[in-house]
Order: C-alpha cells, then structure tokens, then sequence
C-alpha cells in the first residue's frame, strides 16, 4: 500500500524520495532531519535537502525552536493546494501554446489502455447526435458515467454487447469478442481495436470516411442479425 502511494505522490510533483519522507511524515507526524534519516535510511545531507524541497511544494510546514523540525501539511490539503496551482499551469499553457494545426482525418494508432481510454472519453464528450459502440460488458462499465451523460441528454446511444444496458439507449444482446471494442461517433469517426488494460494495447482512431462507411456496414449487418434471431 505504501509503494502506490508513493507511486501516486509522484504525480503531484514530488521525487520518489521526497514522497517517501513524507509518508514518513504523515505516519510520525513532527520530526528532524536527524530522525528521518534514521527512520529512512536516507543520507542525512540527501535528508536536508529534501526537507527544503518538501517545504518548498507545500507538503511540509518548519517549526522553528531549539531544534528545528518539521511538520507534515495534511494529505487533503496538499492535494487540494497541488490540484489548484496545476489547475493554474494548465490554463497559462493552454492560453499560450502554439495552436494545433488543421490536420487530414488520417488512420491514428493509439498505444496503451490509459491512452485508449482517454481518447474514448473525448469522443464520448464530443458526440453530437448518435454513438453506436460494440463491446463487452466489462469495457463499458469503465465508460457508464459517460454513456448515461450522453443518454441523458438526448443522443441517441446504441449498445451491442453480452449484458451491459442503460435505461432510454437501445441494446442489442450478442457474444461480444473477448477486449475489443468498436465504436463510431456521428457517422464521423470510428475507434477499434484491443482495451485489455495492458499498456501493449492498440487502437486505431480515424475520421476516414471510407473505414467509417466500413464500420458502419458491418455493425448494422450485426444488428440485423440479432433482430432476426
């Protein structure tokens, strides 16, 4: 538990030997350079500066006295506080980065279940009308929130799979292939490929017209097929 918990701290601008003193902290609570480095192991001089680094990014406050010391911010806090100023960074980014160029709806390879799990989430953001998606249960419970966004206001959602429903969007119960899925939004873009959770998954995202026609096709032949059983 501890290990992911570093892991995560990582994410919010601290080394890995930085958020492993302050786990230290937050199990301790008020402490020393000296004492941290005997409950860590780290160097004392690699200790001193990580203390300063630490208080610097707001994870820890100095006690100054006799002695001086150090005290954890409270986890809520400093995740709350990091969020913010990120918050701040990605706006001044955004405003000032180069602006994307138009670009041919070519055929894009995305690389990875994190990856692919993004760029589905932005094309169930961005569906205008209707979204037509074939997969197993266990892929589109990871999307539910967003599926019931997008039924709920109004888009016409058409579910293929083995037992995944949700009220007002139109389903159609068949054997779903173990970790594909196939997806097409507004009769504009497609997305199909292999979502196993494993960073080796691939997915091929186009706006090509031809793959969607394709896609499209087949799915409906799909569709009809049920219907007829």
């Amino acid at each position: 538990m501890t290990s992911t918990l570093i892991e995560n701290l990582i994410a919010f601008n601290l080394t890995r030997q930085e958020a492993a003193i302050y786990v230290e902290f937050l199990n301790h609570g008020e402490m020393s350079g000296y004492e941290v480095a005997k409950e860590t192991g780290i160097s004392r001089s690699n200790v001193y500066s990580a203390l300063q680094s630490l208080a610097e990014k707001g994870a820890l406050y100095l006690i100054e006295g006799e002695s001086t010391k150090y005290t954890p911010v409270a986890i809520s806090d400093f995740l709350k506080n990091t969020l913010a100023e990120l918050q701040k960074k990605a706006l001044l980014i955004e405003e000032n980065a180069p602006k994307k160029r138009e670009t041919q709806d070519g055929y894009i390879t995305i690389l990875g279940a994190k990856n692919i799990q993004n760029k589905i989430r932005q094309m169930l953001e961005e569906t205008k009308e209707r979204l037509y998606v074939m997969a197993s249960f266990d892929i589109l419970e990871t999307f539910r929130k967003e599926l019931e966004t997008l039924v709920q206001n109004g888009k016409k959602v058409v579910l293929i799979s083995d037992d995944f429903e949700i009220p007002k969007a139109i389903y159609h119960k068949t054997q779903t292939e173990k970790n594909q899925i196939r997806l097409i939004v507004d009769s504009s873009f497609v997305l199909t490929g292999e979502i196993s959770g494993s960073e080796h998954d691939t997915c091929l995202y186009s706006g090509q017209q031809n793959l969607v026609d394709v896609m499209k096709e087949a799915l409906k032949n799909k569709i009809e097929l049920l219907d007829q059983k």
